[in-house]
Order: C-alpha cells, then structure tokens, then sequence
C-alpha cells in the first residue's frame, strides 16, 4: 500500500507512525510531504541577494532562482516533517520525504497523491470539521476532491485548547 501523510506539523509523530506501519503492510510505501509557500516577499529577497542557505558560505553565490527556492523549501520542509519521518523509520517503515511547492496547498497535496499513485491520504485537521470555517479547510477540501480514500486525524485535544 502507497501511503501519503501531509502534515502542516500538527500531527503527533508517534500515533501516526504506528496507524501507518498498521495500514502499509509488508512491502508497503510512506511518502511525508509538506507544502511550503514561498513568499512572494522572499523572491524579492532573492533578487537582491539577503537571504542566502543556512548551508551556504557566503550571500554571493550564483545560483538560479528555481535552486534557491528548492533549497528554501527543502529547509522549512526537513523542520515540518522530521519528526513524523523519524517515527515512521524507528518502526522499520519504507519512508522518505516529498516536499513541495505552492499555493494552494489542498490542490498541491492532491497533486502529488495522483503522481505517486496513493492508495490512502491521512493529514491532519487543525480546525473542527464541523465548524461553519472548517469547510474552507485544506483537509476538507482533500476530502471533497482527492478521489481516493482520505483520513483526517484530528488535533489532540491539549493542543486544541493551546496546551502543549
């Protein structure tokens, strides 16, 4: 089985991790993805050369803009997702990173479902769904249009009253 986890960073790693290992079976798939927005403030930036890779020696370098903002989007992606990747390895999982890129982060999430043939999404949902708002969420609107099966694991309830 082909399963696909978006997380914003809401979910807690170790449930999920031992739901998935569940669900995958032997032989099975674990593909963590994050969508990051690029700022367009950030492309700005780019051009005039004040932001450069935590990585990087010097704010002079010469890469094309597309490297950079791969390399920004892999930076906030490895924050988001490695805690969620490091429990689905602890437990044996056959997993590893997709970060993407985007605007719409629900179409993105679809988006890449399609291209690696998911056979289930889980994500998780930061807002009640069924609060008049909710409808407007990314995981809502997941489920209305991924065609494909779709868990919503939602908040632990400390962090839906802000405890940590």
């Amino acid at each position: 089985m082909r399963i696909v986890i978006a997380t914003a960073g809401v979910l807690s790693p170790e449930p999920v991790a031992r739901f998935a290992e569940r669900l995958a079976g032997d032989g099975g798939k674990v593909y963590v993805t994050t969508v990051i927005e690029v700022p367009r403030s950030f492309l700005d930036e780019i051009r005039s050369e004040q932001w450069h890779p935590l990585t990087e020696g010097s704010p002079g370098w010469s890469m094309e803009e597309d490297a950079v903002i791969a390399r920004y989007v892999e930076e906030r992606g490895e924050r988001i997702t490695e805690p969620l990747l490091a429990a689905l390895i602890a437990r044996g999982l056959d997993a590893e990173v997709v970060f993407l890129e985007g605007e719409d982060p629900a179409g993105t999430i679809i988006a890449a479902a399609d291209r690696i043939d998911a056979d289930l999404l889980i994500m998780g949902a930061t807002k009640h769904l069924f609060d008049e708002a909710a409808w407007e969420s990314v995981s809502t609107r997941v489920v209305r249009e991924a065609g494909r099966p779709v868990l919503v694991v939602p908040t632990p309830p400390h962090a839906e009253n802000g405890d940590e």
